[in-house]
């Protein structure tokens, strides 16, 4: 689909110190149903971009699939997507433990928030949520945007499952907060490490602990926007906090931290 759907000039009424007409683009959102085998699944609210990608991520986060080759077929027209999957059950399966010794440095963390916090969208509508997949030096292997943080993550996973990624040997970043749900459907996908530059809630660290994920949040580099209740402010340092398995952060010895060592 065209990026162009992604936003549209609207007309809207500004006051400041006078009150005049203006245009913007915002962003844009539509009902995407999802027919499986000839029954609705479900609709969803998304950014009409990456819509096929949506789809099979968001079904293997919902357990309904295990891999691209569970989908005998796919299509994406006028807001459905038409799914076909074999007769035969499909039993997707779930390991709660995260299998990899995928370690990256903390300047890979850095540059892999820094990826995704560059959307022309965003910086157009400030109304548009990231998310990506990276290798070891932050070398990207998707980035997708979406009105939901959900959805642009779905859209990073269902890039990797028609790619058929190897999900161990990479790290997620995302713009969104890691929920519980969010940190459990890169838990899913053998994802052994996520980044992001807002927060982490209590669940998340709890279901990350079980699953061995390192979680990584408020990644702020220099210069990097900070929005609070009283306004914007841009950081002057480099931070970040590590919430969960630690160990998968390299640091260098000067930066590593106090009173700890690096696991082999």
């Amino acid at each position: 689909m065209s990026e162009d759907r992604s936003v549209e000039w609207i007309e809207y009424t500004r006051v400041n110190a006078e009150v005049t007409k203006a245009k913007e683009k915002i962003v844009t959102e539509l009902g995407l149903s999802i027919i499986i085998n000839g029954k609705h699944f479900t609709t969803a609210m998304i950014t009409p971009m990456m819509e096929k990608e949506f789809v099979i991520g968001h079904l293997f986060g919902q357990g309904i699939i295990e891999n691209i080759d569970n989908i005998a077929s796919i299509t994406v027209k006028d807001n459905i997507a038409e799914v076909t999957l074999p007769r035969k059950e499909v039993k997707a399966k779930w390991s709660s433990e995260i299998h990899s010794d995928f370690k990256v440095s903390r300047e890979d963390i850095f540059n892999g928030v820094n990826a995704i916090l560059k959307s022309k969208i965003y910086a157009e509508t400030e109304a548009i949520h990231s998310a990506g997949l990276f290798k070891r030096g932050a070398e990207p292997v998707c980035i997708a945007e979406d009105v939901g943080r959900h959805n642009a993550l779905d859209k990073v996973i269902g890039h990797a499952l028609i790619n058929k990624i190897d999900f161990k040997n990479t790290f997620a970043a995302s713009t969104g907060r890691m929920v519980s749900d969010m940190v459990s459907k890169i838990c899913r996908a053998n994802i052994p490490i996520v980044a992001t530059k807002t927060a982490v809630t209590k669940l998340g660290v709890e279901i990350g602990e079980r699953c061995g994920l390192t979680i990584v949040g408020f990644v702020r580099d220099i210069g990097t926007k900070v929005t609070k209740d009283n306004g914007v402010r841009i950081a002057i340092e480099r931070g970040m906090k590590i919430y969960t398995s630690p160990q998968r952060i390299l640091f260098d010895a000067t930066e590593r931290p106090k009173g700890t060592t690096e696991r082999k």
